[in-house]
């Protein structure tokens, strides 16, 4: 049972409890808008750390637009969203781009969202940092239990 970490657009600082969940996962992912690569030292999940650039990484060479993790019970793709719609990113759009997924994660408007109106759900853990954060630094986590539950649960803090 692997329980994940969501986070996106810190924009240079993640919320000290946001850093204590996910170095309590087994991998945390981080939807983009990093701004400085080095904050991801300070996550230590027990597997694995998984991030991908937002529109406001391009100088971050080392990491890719788009990962996807795969589990035996589904697909997990992760892109900040930009790409789908500047302010808004189409869930639509997402599903399309991504239709064998079981859950698409991004970034990008620092809300916090969770959309299972559909298949793959469309998900974003909000901002972790301070910028735009809207009420607070927010995460996900997510515990797979198996292919029927995937338990998402958020996480908010002032």
């Amino acid at each position: 049972m692997p329980k994940l970490c969501i986070l996106s657009d810190s924009h240079g600082f993640i919320h000290p409890e946001v850093v204590k969940i996910a170095n309590q996962c087994d991998i945390a992912i981080h939807a983009g808008d990093i701004i400085d690569e080095a904050i991801l030292n300070q996550l230590k999940p027990k597997q694995k750390l998984i991030a991908i650039k937002g529109n406001n990484d391009n100088h971050i060479v080392s990491l890719n637009t788009v990962e996807f993790l795969e589990f035996p019970s589904g697909k997990i793709a992760i892109e900040h969203g930009h790409l789908h719609g500047h302010h808004k990113p189409s869930h639509k759009s997402l599903r399309t781009t991504y239709p064998d997924a079981k859950v698409i994660i991004y970034g990008h408007t620092h809300k916090q969202v969770i959309d299972k109106e559909s298949t793959p759900w469309v998900i974003n853990p909000g901002a972790s940092g301070e910028i735009r954060n809207h009420g607070g630094s927010k995460c996900f986590t997510i515990d797979i239990y198996d292919d029927k539950e995937w338990l998402i649960t958020p996480h908010i803090f002032d």
